[in-house]
This record gives structure tokens, C-alpha cells and sequence, in this order.
């Protein structure tokens, strides 16, 4: 017999497969939608105390890649292949009244399926760490079963909010104890890739206090321009800000950031999240040592809440465990992180003769420090 649930964060998921917080969830019909479709659980579209207004013309768009050349555009075309999604979003523009009793509706429908409320607030004041305070409150008392705090949103103009409290250890510390001191559920973290060495947010966020850390978010980045008319592919007025890529595209670059920090912090919890839309997109992210995974831009493409990515994902790790029954895996747990030792520096891959080879340092010459032998 397999078993597709889990255990994460203290709370037992029925499968560990998320809708994560995107435009799709801030939607009540949908997030009742996706429980009725099988997802173990649902991330809400991220709550805050702010007024949001966002842009005037199109805030999801889908980049594609021709079959025969090398032309990557936004324009739909014949004879293309999706490679990534690409939005410039902010978060919901709905007040946290109107969440709140929705929130506690939904957890009436479906109490035995896990929501986690994300929620934001700035970070630069003793204000602003208290509306961090203000938001946990109405969320749990609502009956979110988890919070996910949104230090990822990549194209926020403030200094101190979003993905710019996640490139800065220490406002991720700040505001995660703010939440932690009044927080009666887990903390998740979901952090930006954006950022050199993302296990030094990790090891700040943990401090402050997080039980789990949720990565990647969307990517920086920019739409391509439109060889004709000159303009950004997608623009209001002619111009465009940066916003966030997801999607296939950023697969690799998010198990990238995922394996430095799993491998950092190998007893800590994880929800890998970024292109996933398989079983076997999810598995590399449960081999490095995930309890759950997140998906937003395969679901998006599949009737906005993904019946068929979710029927594909719950199906393919059935059959993964019956295809390992021989090794007694029965759960998610008998193979979680099982391939987190395979990411190595590039020192420790073996060379056809490493006789010569000392790590990229020359040996004996002038200027160089000696290599540490016994690393390399």
C-alpha cells in the first residue's frame, strides 16, 4: 500500500502537492475548485494592509520559444512551445476584510485541507512590523492553517517590502520574529532567488524564527521588444517595468537555489516551487530534500487550477512508489533528500587526470595562495 500523504510543518497534507499563491487563488470559487481537483493544499494570492492598484493593460503573459529557430517572443505563433510565464502583478487588491471571511468559509467547506494564508507588509518600521502583527492575526483567527510570509514579490517599489526584504538578512530576521511573536500556526518563508547567496537569507529567516522556507518565486526580468514597433511586448503607454518569470524556463535555476540551501540546513523544512507541471519535475525537488512543492504556472494553464497537473502529479508518485515497493518506500519519506549529496563543487568532479589539477589555483605561482589539498 503507498500513502500519498505527508507530514510538513507539523501539519499532515492528504498529498504533498500545493497550488501556490498566484492570481488563480485569490479567488474563492477557484480555491474551492482546487480541493474539489485533489490538490493536498492552497496558497492564497498574498494579503496586505496597503491599497494595491495594478497596472493598466495585461498582468500574466506567456513566452514562447519556436520549434524550428531560436526566436523567443510573447506573441502567440504557430509552431511554438511554452517556455515560461512572465507577470508583472502585485498582490491581491483585495482588503484583508474582505479575505478574512472567506478564509474561514473555505476552511468550512474543507477542513481537512490545509490553507496557508501569504500575507505582506514592509519591514522599516516598528508600524510596518506590526501590520505583519495585524495580518497574522486576522488570518489565523480566521482558521488559516499556516502563514507564508511573501519576502519573493519581485517588482515591488518599496525598499522594504517583498523581494527586497528577502536580499537583505536582516530585515528577513526582523520581520520573521515580528511574526513568530504572535503566530499560533507555521511560519513559512518564501524567499527570492534574486539574490547572490540565498543560503544567507535562509540561515537569517531561520533565526528569526521560520519553520519552513518556500523557493523560488518568479525571477526578474524584463519582455523582450517587439522587433517591429520597437515597444516592450507587453507595455502600458510604451513602457514596461521588470516583473517575474516562472514557469519551465526557471526549473533548473530554482533546484539550484533549493539544493545550496537543503544541503545548508539539511534538518530544516522545504516547499520547492518553479516549474513544475510533472511528477518528475516534483521528484527532483523531493530528492534534494522538499516535504512539498508548489505549483502556479502549469495550473494556470490548465483551467486556472490544474485538474489535470494535479490528477498527473498525485498518479505519477503513486506509481513511483509501487515501481520502488522493493525498497520498502511506501511515503514520500522513504526517499526525501536521497539525491542532496550528488550536488558537489566543481572541484570534486572527477577529471580524465587530476594529477594537474588543483581547484583553478596554479601551482607554485607567484601571487596565488597554496590550495587547500585536502578540500579539493
Amino acid at each position: 500500500m503507498v500513502d500519498l500523504s505527508t507530514v510538513f510543518t507539523g501539519l499532515r497534507f492528504e498529498n504533498p502537492f500545493l497550488l501556490a499563491s498566484a492570481p488563480p487563488t485569490e479567488s474563492e470559487h477557484n480555491i474551492l475548485r482546487a480541493y474539489e481537483a485533489g490538490w493536498g493544499g492552497v496558497v492564497t494570492k498574498t494579503i496586505g494592509l496597503h491599497p494595491v492598484v495594478n497596472v493598466a493593460g495585461p498582468k500574466t503573459k506567456f513566452i514562447r520559444a519556436d520549434n524550428s529557430g531560436t526566436r523567443v517572443s510573447m506573441l502567440k505563433r504557430p509552431d511554438t512551445t511554452l517556455m515560461a510565464s512572465w507577470n508583472w502583478e502585485l498582490i491581491s487588491d483585495k482588503p484583508m476584510d474582505w479575505w478574512l471571511p472567506r478564509i474561514a468559509s473555505i476552511k468550512r467547506t474543507w477542513p481537512d485541507r490545509i490553507l496557508v494564508a501569504s500575507i505582506m507588509a514592509g519591514s522599516g518600521s516598528d508600524k510596518e512590523l506590526a501590520n505583519w502583527q495585524t495580518l497574522v492575526g486576522g488570518v489565523q483567527d480566521a482558521g488559516a492553517d499556516a502563514i507564508e510570509l511573501n519576502f519573493s514579490c519581485p517588482h515591488m517599489d518599496r525598499v522594504d517590502m517583498g523581494a527586497n526584504v528577502g536580499k537583505d538578512p536582516v530585515l528577513c530576521s526582523v520581520s520573521t520574529q515580528a511574526v513568530k511573536a504572535v503566530a499560533k500556526v507555521p511560519v513559512w518563508v518564501k524567499l527570492t532567488p534574486a539574490t547572490a547567496n540565498i543560503v544567507e537569507e535562509a540561515e537569517a529567516t531561520f533565526r528569526g524564527g521560520a519553520d519552513a522556507i518556500v523557493s523560488s518565486n518568479t525571477f526578474p526580468s524584463i519582455p523582450p521588444f517587439d522587433p517591429d514597433t520597437l515597444d516592450p511586448e507587453v507595455n502600458v503607454d510604451g513602457y514596461v517595468s521588470s516583473g517575474g518569470m516562472g514557469g519551465p524556463a526557471i526549473l533548473p535555476l530554482s533546484l539550484a537555489k533549493m539544493a545550496q540551501m537543503t544541503q545548508a540546513f539539511p534538518d530544516r523544512e522545504f516547499s520547492g516551487i518553479g516549474g513544475i507541471s510533472t511528477f518528475e519535475h516534483a521528484l527532483s525537488y523531493f530528492l534534494l530534500g522538499c516535504g512539498t512543492v508548489q505549483v502556479a504556472t502549469a495550473a494556470m494553464l490548465d483551467h486556472a487550477i490544474g485538474p489535470n497537473v494535479i490528477r498527473n502529479l498525485t498518479e505519477g508518485l503513486a506509481a513511483f512508489l509501487k515501481r520502488n515497493a522493493d525498497r520498502g518506500w511506501t511515503s514520500l519519506e522513504d526517499f526525501r533528500g536521497l539525491r542532496r549529496d550528488r550536488i558537489v563543487a566543481q572541484s570534486a568532479i572527477r577529471r580524465p587526470d587530476a594529477a594537474g589539477y588543483h581547484g583553478g589555483y596554479e601551482e607554485d605561482a607567484e601571487g596565488y595562495a597554496a590550495p587547500d589539498l585536502a578540500k579539493v
